[in-house]
């Protein structure tokens, strides 16, 4: 039997990224999936935002490993929406056991050239939208009696990051946020934990050409290569550029079963060692 067979998980941010991985490594320990996203380009984000064909694929993916998959068009700044979703994943498949809020965008600028709309935005998806599903999730849960709801933060929660205020804002916010819950749903047996990666090979990061001249402001045309140069320097210890978000879904997948029944109320640093410079 596997480790989380008949149960449910609902991922936000599922089209693409760390939510597909997610979502996949849910389902191969036997999960039901209820997979969102949103299929539109959100401004004031300076790249290209997934797709309806990318959740179907991951939709695809989830049921391929034999369970299956409910796909769903979702904003998490639409808490109406996220509470349905919620809702929906009870109705489909007898229960909600697991949530991934997991949705987030990236839009820079230094913060005396940052526009209310840039800092806005990034703060309602990606710390907002964290609220959303957490408490769609724990009204679902509650009655239950169990549960386990895990947030993406970043090593962003854990230090400051010239041009990236508010993301930065917005991850120590998920990790306040996922402790407060953590507190209030213990009782219940829910868990709240937060996973908090450094430099994930994703479509938000990986060649990424608007990241990259955040990141190499003195290039004009900088490359994948010059990107890991400077990741592996002033960021990752060991001598690797990426990690894979397989690597992060295998720590969700830990947090989601019983061996890590009694973790809640902290953040999972997977960081390639840009951790151990910072305060024990």
């Amino acid at each position: 039997m596997k480790e989380l067979e008949g149960k449910t998980a609902l991922i936000t941010g599922a089209a693409r990224g760390q939510g597909r991985t997610h979502a996949v490594a849910l389902a191969r320990e036997g999960m039901n999936v209820v997979v969102t996203d949103l299929h539109e380009e959100i401004a004031p984000v300076p790249y290209a935002m997934a797709v309806a064909d990318d959740l179907a694929e991951t939709a695809r993916l989830v049921e391929a490993e034999g369970v299956k998959a409910l796909s769903l068009t979702v904003y998490v700044r639409d808490a109406d929406a996220v509470d349905a979703a919620a809702r929906a994943a009870v109705e489909q498949f007898g229960s909600l056991d697991v949530a991934c809020a997991n949705a987030g965008i990236w839009a820079a600028a230094e913060l005396a050239e940052m526009t209310e709309e840039q800092w806005q935005t990034v703060i309602d998806i990606n710390l907002t939208g964290v609220f959303h599903t957490i408490r769609a999730a724990a009204r679902e849960m509650k009655p239950q009696g169990s549960g386990r709801i895990i947030a993406t933060a970043s090593t962003a929660g854990r230090a400051g990051m010239a041009n990236f205020g508010n993301y930065v804002a917005a991850k120590w916010g998920v990790i306040g946020l996922v402790k407060t819950a953590a507190l209030e749903l213990a009782p219940h047996r829910i868990n709240v934990n937060a996973v908090c990666p450094a430099c994930v090979k994703t479509d938000m990061m990986f060649e990424n050409q608007a990241l990259y001249h955040v990141f190499r402001p003195d290039l004009e045309a900088p490359t994948t290569a010059d990107i890991e140069a400077t990741i592996e320097e002033a960021l990752h210890k060991l001598p690797e550029p990426w990690i894979e978000p397989e690597e992060v879904s295998d720590i969700v997948v830990f947090l989601a079963s019983d061996r890590g029944r009694h973790i809640t109320g902290t953040g999972i640093d997977i960081t390639a060692g840009a951790s151990a410079g910072w305060g024990a």
